[in-house]
């Protein structure tokens, strides 16, 4: 049966959910305030990984110890504006909560690998069909280290990845500075997963898939989403501030705006904005053939056709917060000191800087299912740190549900109904 089905918000979730729609012969309108794939969305400035690894929360046990040095800390990995903390203290004590014991993080990367396991053949495949095959590119993926200690230190995280079908090809010593030459010599060790993938322009990549819609016949609407017509269960319309738009169903797919629209729809999410920043060298004399993620930046390093990208850090703030764009040149500063083929002093003319909010959950998976106010409404957001390569199968969730399939995954981990415990 054919549809009239609203997704709210055009980010790789919305346009991979749009897609997937159109495939099962829906009529399509998308709704989102700013141009898809533009900067006012986390689809845009991303690390442009798509990475079956990506399965480790950013809750781990023991975190807890380190919260009063991330409020102390401005510039460190992780940090937490004291202004945000009466806001946030509930999402927080969920989150440390979300990684307080081994079971609990075994569990959340199974749900991950769910979504992640073949993103990069899902990528490609959606990228092929859309022309848009330019864009990603599977080298692998390459976790950098100074020694094999530093990465035996991280022994959970790697078994977490090895439990959930993950393999790696270790590089020491002078394997590693044949593989990648250009990486400062102070990392003689790394982890190469070949099976990852990366897309060498976000934005555009999203735009393409959208305008491979419309081309489809997909509808857009320019303006944001505030809220749903609903009368006794059933989905009337959705609301714009550019009108209502009748429908039969809707999917929210707004990032971290979607918070509100969910509790209209019945469900109280806890949802974030884990606020990160990217900062982009045009023109880099060097950089990797592939993207990395050094041990002691934690920020993904990633070609692409902007120039070299490093990505990174946790920013835990309001969404109106103005930026703190000393952390972007943290970035900036550990990618000169990680290729010493970069010069001390880059041009500004050639750094650009970007702000953008990942919709985060505190167990850091994502909220997909039926919303339980009304079952014509089905959420697909809060992918945190796995959005860009979760979208496509995301989207096929939604698909599935909306026709009544079983879905390809399992989709009880992604309930919101976790959130009423």
């Amino acid at each position: 049966m054919s549809l009239h089905i609203v997704v709210i918000g055009a980010g790789i979730v919305g346009a991979s959910t749009a897609l997937e729609l159109q495939r099962d012969g829906h009529r399509v309108t998308l709704v989102e305030p700013g141009q898809p794939g533009g900067p006012q969305a986390a689809s845009f400035g991303n690390g442009a990984w798509l990475s079956p690894a990506s399965v480790v929360p950013m809750s781990m046990p023991g975190l807890w110890k380190k919260v009063p040095g991330y409020l102390m800390d401005p510039l460190g990995p992780l940090t937490i504006r004291w202004t945000a903390l009466p806001a946030l203290a509930p999402w927080l004590l969920r989150f440390i909560a979300a990684g307080a014991t081994v079971p609990k993080v075994e569990a959340t990367a199974r749900a991950l690998k769910a979504l992640l396991a073949d993103a990069p053949e899902r990528h490609a495949a959606l990228a092929a069909e859309a022309g848009l095959a330019d864009l990603v590119e599977r080298k692998g993926l390459l976790y950098a280290y100074p020694d094999r200690a530093a990465f035996e230190a991280e022994a959970l995280a790697w078994r977490l990845r090895r439990d959930n079908g993950i393999v790696w090809r270790e590089l020491d010593g002078p394997a590693l500075k044949a593989f990648e030459p250009t990486l400062h010599p102070r990392y003689s060790f790394g982890a190469l997963v070949e099976a990852g993938a990366h897309c060498v322009d976000p934005g555009a990549y999203v735009a393409g898939l959208v305008a491979f819609a419309e081309s489809r016949g997909l509808t857009r609407i320019e303006a944001a989403a505030t809220g749903f017509d609903i009368v006794g269960g059933r989905l009337q319309a959705v609301r714009t501030a550019k009108g209502s738009v009748p429908c039969d169903r809707a999917v929210i797919a707004a990032g971290v705006h979607s918070k509100a629209l969910a509790a209209e729809a019945g469900d109280k999410v806890s949802l974030a904005s884990e606020r990160g920043y990217h900062v982009v060298v045009a023109a880099p004399e060097s950089g990797p053939h592939l993207p990395v993620m050094p041990s002691d930046g934690k920020m993904a390093n990633t070609p692409t056709r902007a120039g070299l990208r490093a990505s990174g850090q946790v920013e835990l703030a309001a969404v109106t917060a103005a930026p703190n764009w000393k952390r972007a040149d943290v970035l900036l500063d550990h990618l000169l000191n990680t290729y010493p083929g970069l010069p001390r002093q880059v041009p500004e003319a050639r750094l650009s800087r970007w702000l953008g909010h990942r919709p985060s959950t505190p167990d850091g998976v994502p909220v997909i299912g039926q919303a339980s106010a009304c079952t014509d409404i089905v959420h697909a957001f809060g992918h945190g740190h796995v959005g860009l390569a979760s979208g496509p199968i995301t989207g096929r969730l939604v698909a599935d549900i909306i026709a009544g399939r079983p879905p390809e995954r399992d989709i009880r981990p992604y309930a919101a109904a976790r959130f009423r415990r």
